[in-house]
């Protein structure tokens, strides 16, 4: 017997695979959603981002954050700690503007995530900048 699959069960298999850093499986899995004529929602994108950042590729995360904003998903504190997470540190400060920009308030996560990516890269005056 085969289940047919909704958006939950497609964003429990993207989260497996953002636990196992499996990105490319979790782009797969979130393209594969448009395919079948399904919305992935927040929590799909904000699963296949981390997913990204576990397997060291911020140009990835980014690239579904963009997907994320083109959708008209709303973005969140989450969204934004994850992208951030994923990001050099110039782009983690992009985002924090971008952040802004539309209106989502950063959280201690979306904080400390900034503050993470600007020392990663020894970049401790642009961490001290974000207080």
């Amino acid at each position: 017997n085969k289940v047919e699959s909704d958006t939950i069960t497609f964003n429990a298999a993207i989260s497996a695979c953002e636990k196992c850093g499996e990105w490319r499986k979790a782009l797969g899995l979130v393209a594969m959603m448009a395919q079948r004529n399904m919305r992935p929602n927040a929590i799909s994108f904000n699963s296949t981002i981390n997913a990204c950042e576990k397997g060291s590729r911020w140009d990835k995360a980014l690239e579904v954050f963009r997907l994320m904003l083109e959708s008209q998903v709303e973005l969140d504190t989450i969204t934004f700690s994850s992208a951030i997470s994923a990001c050099e540190w110039e782009k983690a400060l992009r985002l924090l503007n971008v952040m802004a920009q539309k209106k989502v308030r950063p959280n201690a996560i979306v904080i400390n995530s900034a503050i993470s990516a600007c020392a990663k890269e020894g970049e401790w005056e642009k961490a001290l900048q974000i207080f």
